[in-house]
């Protein structure tokens, strides 16, 4: 079981205009896997802000993955790679890879996402598109290694598969 945080960067939905229906389907997904929702939150997409909830949710000891939704584009207000990047201490580049890998057998326009995925304090990171289809493809990609991953973080591991 993973417990989960999901932070939506939306200058939208942090204003209440619109409905965080990416937040939604991540936190769906997650927990029909059996993983526990800690803490969701919506920030509007602007860098200061989003890495201040990063930071806060990486040294939570009751959070063990952080998804974030929204900002992965290449929008002016598209922040959130920069954000999760002052950040994490550690890339986990084959997770982004394998994200975009699989949407561009959806989509072309996956080539143009800058979705990162990245350690801090024990803590993983992963940024999904903001659309719900998106975070859909996206997540189904990762999770499931996402038990594997944490334990491998919290050095609770003692499995056979090689890394």
């Amino acid at each position: 079981m993973v417990r989960f945080a999901v932070l939506t960067s939306s200058d939208m939905g942090a204003a209440g205009k619109r409905e965080d229906k990416s937040g939604d389907i991540a936190v769906e997904l997650m927990q029909a896997e059996g993983h526990t929702l800690v803490e969701r939150a919506i920030v509007p997409d602007e860098k200061p802000r989003i890495v201040e909830q990063l930071r806060i949710w990486t040294f939570s000891p009751e959070i063990d993955v952080i998804l974030t939704t929204g900002g992965t584009g290449l929008g002016p207000r598209d922040v959130t790679p920069e954000a999760t990047a002052d950040v994490i201490e550690k890339e986990v580049p084959g997770m982004a890879e394998a994200m975009r890998a699989a949407s561009l057998t959806v989509t072309p326009m996956a080539m143009t996402s800058r979705a990162l995925a990245g350690v801090r304090a024990g803590t993983l990171v992963i940024n999904l598109p903001g659309s719900p289809g998106g975070v859909k493809d996206n997540l189904a990609v990762v999770l499931p290694v996402l038990e594997h991953a944490v334990e491998i973080l919290q050095d609770t591991h003692h499995g056979s598969h090689p890394v």
